[in-house]
């Protein structure tokens, strides 16, 4: 097995411990909210204030790993947040609560960009977005078996112990990852030179590092950050609230979410996997503009027409089969769109994948919070789905002027001087 595929399953394997973390609070999210006496816009609060923070950390640390590799940032990163995770049980009051999920959100600013950054040092141009389709092929796992571990530990032991159990893994990952790890493929013992000329490892060194404001000045990255902004908003609806929209809204069962909630998951995770590849192909055969493009606006299209669908007609199983297929359909465009970071930042891949996810977070945080808002204004847990169709269909339509063939060093020469002096 290549060194490069080895790499790709420790990443994997990080991705999924990621959101099994996130996931876990969901799903325990109406146990946690009766044991607290928290209410449904506290709920939104409490959800919200992971991704606010995650907001707005997560650009000052996607520049960390540019300056320093990822292979130090990560190790912070994983034992932050799994410091807070396990905090998480202990909490015994919603303002407690609050606090918890907003240092987590601190904690956890800077992952996915730093996964990027290792994948763009250790993997060529052509197998990216296959890279970035098993990066999140993982979550979607970790979302899905989320539900699966944390309903049974929670019957037989509270929820409180789910916390404890998920924040031990993050430890054990960080120990192998500080043993196997090396931020240059060149330094890493056992790579042949065969494969580091298939990467096409440039000794150029490895601490890089853009002005956030040659990012944001760049119309190629503010596109991307409108697009995952708008996606972010409909997707955290997936991670946050689900799961007590199918218990409050639906009429599902808490027994039945182990079976039933899983399902938006595991399909987005096929759907992850054929995007990735779909979208390497596509670049071959079309070009990178387009290969970057049709999966996109083809996913998203989708996924906002079946969140509609969902929302507006009536029966708890039309209710998953539609939102299963918006979670599916938007996990397509996935693997393109940090791709397309990598495409446009090249070597500060970090920077600009901070800068998109900063956005979605940002969106994220906004819909968890409007969504309890919503839900207590209108009486309906359907109703406020209605926007989050209409963010995908939005989203969607910015993918028509993403262009990853513009570089973001080579289109700000002023910033390439600079940086070079």
């Amino acid at each position: 097995m290549k060194y490069r595929h080895r790499l790709l399953f420790l990443l994997f394997s990080l991705s999924m411990i990621t959101f099994l973390d996130r996931v876990c609070i969901s799903v325990a999210g109406p146990q946690i909210q009766h044991d607290l006496n928290i209410s449904a816009e506290q709920w939104g609060w409490i959800l919200g204030a992971f991704s606010l923070a995650y907001a707005a950390f997560e650009i000052p640390t996607g520049m960390m790993g540019d300056r320093v590799g990822p292979r130090r940032v990560l190790t912070r990163i994983v034992l932050w947040w799994s410091a807070f995770t396990a905090l998480t049980g202990a909490a015994v009051s919603y303002p407690i609560m609050l606090v918890t999920r907003f240092c987590f959100g601190i904690g956890e600013a800077g992952a996915f960009p730093n996964i990027s950054a290792s994948i763009s040092r250790w993997f060529p141009a052509v197998e990216r977005a296959r890279a970035q389709g098993w990066i999140w092929t993982a979550t979607r796992v970790g979302s899905a078996l989320s539900p699966v571990l944390v309903v049974p530990i929670q019957i037989y032991f509270g929820w409180r112990v789910t916390f404890w159990i998920f924040g031990g893994m993050g430890v054990v990952w960080t120990v192998v990852w500080l043993w196997w790890y090396r931020d240059d493929p060149s330094a890493k013992r056992g790579v042949t030179q065969s494969e580091l000329d298939e990467i096409g490892v440039q000794k150029t060194g490895t601490r890089h590092q853009v002005d956030w404001r040659t990012a944001f000045r760049s119309p190629e990255v503010r596109t991307i950050m409108l697009m995952y902004f708008c996606y972010c908003y409909a997707a955290y609806f997936f991670i946050s609230w689900l799961h007590t929209f199918l218990v409050k809204g639906r009429g599902f069962s808490p027994q039945d979410l182990a079976f039933f909630s899983p399902l938006p998951f595991v399909f987005g995770a096929f759907s992850n996997l054929g995007g990735g590849y779909v979208s390497d192909i596509l670049v071959r055969r079309l070009g990178l503009k387009w290969g970057r493009r049709l999966p996109g606006v083809i996913g998203l299209t989708l996924s906002g027409v079946s969140v509609l669908a969902g929302a507006l007609l009536p029966g708890k199983y039309t209710a998953i089969v539609f939102l299963t297929c918006a979670y599916a359909s938007s996990d397509f465009m996935m693997p393109s769109a940090w791709a397309v970071c990598l495409d446009i930042g090249k070597k500060y891949s970090g920077t600009v994948s901070g800068a998109m996810n900063t956005a979605g977070q940002f969106g994220s945080f906004i819909s968890a919070v409007i969504f309890g808002y919503l839900v207590q204004a209108l009486h309906s847990y359907s109703l406020p789905l209605i926007p989050i169709g209409v963010m995908l269909l939005i989203s969607a339509s910015q993918w028509l002027r993403i262009d990853p063939t513009r570089e973001l060093v080579t289109n700000d020469i002023a910033a390439e001087t600079a940086l070079s002096k």
